[in-house]
């Protein structure tokens, strides 16, 4: 777990949706708090909800040039995190698409650095490079760059705004091309080379029938969530979060449920086990199936 201590931007860019978030969010010991897209805080409850997770939201003129106000107050809020010594992360991209590929960054990153340089809050920003071997995928390789910090220091905080935003950008786009993978999506080749982690043939052949045994098992559940999500989010940049979501919260009442019937049917206090067994072997379906989509 990564201890670094704000005041801290976590700049990043955005392959994978909310699914981003919540993997930065593991990694620090210290609590982040997250800049999401504004359309999802539709109602008052949303927001209040939201915020109690740490999430902030952050419009695009795409949802309203009204709303565009409500990102001053998002920043104000960032700040008096800073302030406190907290860590904030933001997508410098803007956009969450399903992609290898860094995109032209917007200038949000840069106006938070900015507005803390200028109120002389000593703030880092940290560029994050995240990799996926697959957006369809159950089970993921990730592949997580930290570069070097970008300081008020190396700005020279008398240009302009337009100009000193542009500098920022610059210094950060270099940083996350060191790290952000290019490849195009009908490129198997390098797909294969720079995203699949090979497991030793015998791993494989050890645990390939706990995978076998894995896979049947978990299929009842497995099977007709991904379906019903897949329907929902046909071709959307969500669909690999959302999937990973429903599981993470529907698994522990499955296995709960199958652990239940044992006892109550077969196996009595023995069936206990399967709260290790069970996960275990989905595990080692995880470890032995194809990474690539």
């Amino acid at each position: 777990m990564l201890k670094e201590k704000g005041p801290l931007l976590l700049a990043s860019n955005h392959p994978n949706s909310f699914l981003d978030a919540v993997i930065l969010d593991i990694l620090f010991e210290q609590p982040i708090w997250s800049l999401a897209r504004g359309d999802a805080f539709i109602t008052k409850t949303v927001k209040r909800i939201f915020n109690s997770v740490k999430m902030l939201p952050v419009y695009r003129t795409s949802e309203g040039v009204e709303n565009m106000n409500e990102n001053y107050k998002t920043f104000d809020a960032c700040i008096e995190v800073f302030k406190q010594h907290g860590v904030v992360q933001i997508f410098s991209e803007g956009k969450c698409i399903n992609e290898w590929h860094l995109r032209p960054l917007k200038k949000g990153t840069a106006r938070l650095a900015f507005s803390c340089w200028d109120k002389n809050i000593p703030l880092k920003v940290l560029p994050i490079a995240i990799n996926y071997n697959s957006f369809r995928k159950f089970g993921k390789n990730i592949f997580i760059h930290f570069g070097e910090f970008i300081t008020k220091d190396e700005m020279d905080m008398s240009e302009a705004d337009g100009l000193r935003n542009q500098n920022f950008n610059n210094r950060l786009n270099a940083e996350l091309e060191k790290a952000v993978f290019e490849i195009d999506k009908n490129d198997l080749t390098k797909r294969k080379e720079l995203l699949l982690v090979k497991i030793p043939l015998w791993q494989k052949i050890i645990l390939t029938p706990f995978a076998i045994i894995g896979f049947f098992v978990h299929a009842p559940l497995y099977l007709p969530v991904k379906a019903v999500v897949l329907k929902k989010t046909f071709l959307s940049d969500h669909y690999d979060s959302i999937l990973i979501a429903i599981l993470t919260f529907t698994y522990p009442l499955y296995l709960l449920l199958i652990v239940l019937l044992l006892f109550i049917f077969f196996a009595g206090w023995w069936s206990v086990l399967l709260f290790l067994i069970l996960p275990f072997t989905a595990w080692c379906y995880v470890r032995v199936k194809w990474q690539i989509d």
